[in-house]
């Protein structure tokens, strides 16, 4: 270890059963005006109508946002935003899975500094703090009530795009297990494979040369002391609770581990970023339509496979928080679990066509923030055979 390391995180992380309860207390302390962002679905749930009274208890004059659609596409962000002016919240409040949390935090940015979503693309280009941001999440996979991203889709573009800040990051995180329970096996199992992955990616990342800019010049500033322990206990967390909460959705206690799972994975990946997984879903969601926790859980026991050269060290200490005998284990037993979980097991069966596997490595390696920290590099011959690998399911095409 060389002791150096990076958390940015809410000011202030509530976690565990009822914890949801506490909202118009911490609410008050930020503002008098709430903008609450969820769904169509989410506004009719009993949960989050109690959410509602006790803001109102507690003095907030509150206006709802529920048309948060999957995958935010960005100008639904702007048409809210514009919407939202005229009641000057002081307060954002986002309700709901990742894309609430992103729709919110995309609100309390535009509502802060104005202008167009794609006027902050990229990293860092947001210029100051949001309005007080609450992150309540209702499935337990993106991280977003803890992480300095916001995923939007951009139809024009035909792909989604990111604004990475860390003035994203929800003031409050308040993460209550017991509103996951009505999540239904499909979504439990492909919102928990993406925190698997997250925690995986972030724990195997490349290391970077430590300078003393590293952490203000970079959003993800790669595998470092500090999330490795957030990483690890993500991954002993998910690894008991996944398998538990997908079959029983009843079963709180494993309910609860893979909802603080998704957490820890959130505050390790927020700043060691992910890889060659996540960069390769992108073009592989772009043309398959397939939900992002269903690839990149696909996609990730391949990359491992990939990357198992350079991670030896890292499958050695997985190994001790899963259980398992050692470091040889691990991948298959990764692999074991998603299948069991229902996640695709190679990139033929979620649905990739052969010839289009050519484009995909060009894309993926297009995207070089991602497979810049990936551990072992790939160059456009190397992404191809991984791909090859990945579709047919046969492991000795990864050299």
């Amino acid at each position: 270890m060389n002791y150096f390391g990076t958390i940015r995180s809410p000011r202030e992380l509530i976690a565990g059963a009822g914890q949801r309860k506490v909202l118009g207390l911490v609410a008050k302390r930020l503002g008098q005006r709430a903008l609450v962002v969820t769904d169509q679905r989410l506004a009719g749930d009993a949960h989050f109508q109690s959410l509602i009274v006790d803001l109102e208890k507690n003095g907030l004059a509150v206006r709802i946002e529920s048309g948060t659609l999957a995958d935010v596409p960005a100008e639904s962000t702007v048409l809210a935003a514009d919407a939202a002016r005229d009641f000057a919240p002081d307060m954002v409040i986002g309700v709901g899975g990742g894309s609430c949390l992103d729709m919110a935090k995309c609100l309390a940015l535009l509502l802060s500094h104005g202008g167009q979503p794609e006027d902050y693309y990229g990293e860092l280009k947001v210029p100051g703090p949001v309005l007080p941001l609450i992150a309540i999440p209702t499935t337990a996979g993106t991280g977003s009530e803890v992480t300095p991203v916001a995923v939007l889709s951009d139809l024009q573009r035909s792909l989604k795009v990111g604004i990475s800040s860390p003035e994203l990051i929800p003031t409050v995180a308040i993460c209550d297990p017991e509103l996951t329970l009505t999540c239904p096996p499909g979504l439990t199992a492909i919102a928990g494979a993406d925190a698997l992955t997250h925690a995986i990616e972030a724990f195997t990342a490349t290391r970077r040369p430590v300078t003393p800019g590293l952490t203000q010049e970079r959003v993800f500033v790669g595998k470092n002391d500090l999330s490795d322990q957030f990483a690890l206990i993500a991954i002993s967390l998910l690894w008991q609770g996944l398998e538990a909460a997908y079959t029983d959705g009843n079963n709180l206690e494993a309910r609860a581990q893979v909802m603080q799972g998704a957490t820890f994975a959130g505050l390790a990946f927020g700043v060691a970023g992910t890889a060659a997984a996540h960069a390769i879903q992108y073009p592989v969601g772009a043309v398959t339509h397939t939900a992002h926790g269903a690839g990149v859980a696909c996609l990730m026991p391949w990359v491992m496979e990939w990357n198992r050269p350079k991670i030896g060290v890292e499958l050695q200490q997985m190994a001790g928080a899963m259980g398992l005998a050692d470091a040889a284990q691990v991948i298959p037993a990764i692999s074991a679990l998603f299948a069991r979980i229902g996640i695709p097991v190679t990139l033929a069966a979620l649905g990739l066509a052969e010839d289009q596997l050519d484009w995909v490595a060009e894309q993926s390696c297009g995207i070089e923030r991602l497979i810049q920290n990936n551990p072992r590099p790939l160059d456009r011959s190397d992404m191809r055979k991984l791909l090859s690998a990945a579709y047919s399911g046969d492991a000795s095409l990864i050299q």
